[in-house]
């Protein structure tokens, strides 16, 4: 098993990032196209996969979407030239874990991946026991912490894992105004390098699917210059 898979037909990009990725000590493998990329997480999953999106035979997305789909957990952190928030949005609520632009800076890149790995082995070490949570309650939505489920209206929300750990880390602190850069320690294991929108992108989602004005969000709000905060136990 190797640490890393990139999955890039640039052949200089995948030869520059493997090269540095092998100097930061990880193990680095790489494929050229997305049936062979999918083949390989297939055959011998990685710990983590770097993912262009515009692949010959089959395109980043349609590689993301099939290994969620069959159960593949790993992070993946897709590398783009698209750059549009609209193409971040789809590509997150796709299943990716992060999301570099096309030209990118090697050092942040490096951060990010340390991020993802960093998160895996905290989670792995020392997981967050929400067992003893009691639920939270605000409008029509109800959290339960243990069995990480989002209901609305009595069902079901489908949110992905980064959503709901969003979501929760907001709910532990509901009422209460929540930094970026708070988020972003506890939910990416981001340090104070990393310069990212992550946390909006995923807001936005997360307004989606749970509130019932997303353009006027009543729960999840918006505290100018200064974070996130989950409103709970008010009628807005």
């Amino acid at each position: 098993m190797s640490d890393i898979l990139i999955i890039e037909d640039n052949a200089d990009i995948a030869r520059g990032l493997r090269d540095n990725l092998e100097v930061e000590g990880y193990g680095v493998d790489v494929a050229g196209d997305g049936e062979q990329g999918l083949a390989r997480i297939r055959g011998r999953p990685p710990k983590l996969v770097i993912l262009d999106l515009m692949l010959p035979r089959l395109d980043g997305m349609q590689v993301l979407r099939r290994l969620r789909d069959e159960g593949f957990e790993m992070p993946v952190l897709i590398l783009s030239a698209r750059a549009g928030e609209a193409e971040k949005v789809r590509g997150f609520r796709v299943g990716a874990d992060d999301y570099v632009t096309k030209p990118f800076g090697l050092r942040e890149l490096l951060a990010r991946v340390d991020a993802l790995f960093r998160r895996k082995r905290r989670l792995s070490s020392d997981p967050v026991d929400d067992r003893s949570i009691p639920p939270a309650r605000f409008g029509d939505v109800e959290i339960h912490f243990g069995s990480r489920t989002v209901l609305k209206h009595g069902a079901p929300v489908l949110l992905r894992p980064r959503e709901f750990d969003l979501l929760a880390a907001l709910a532990r602190q509901a009422n209460m105004v929540v930094a970026r850069r708070s988020l972003l320690d506890e939910v990416w294991a981001y340090d104070d390098g990393v310069q990212t929108r992550t946390v909006d992108t995923h807001v936005v989602e997360l307004r989606r699917k749970i509130e019932n004005d997303p353009a006027r969000p009543r729960y999840i709000v918006t505290v100018r210059k200064a974070g996130y905060m989950l409103r709970v136990g008010t009628d807005g």
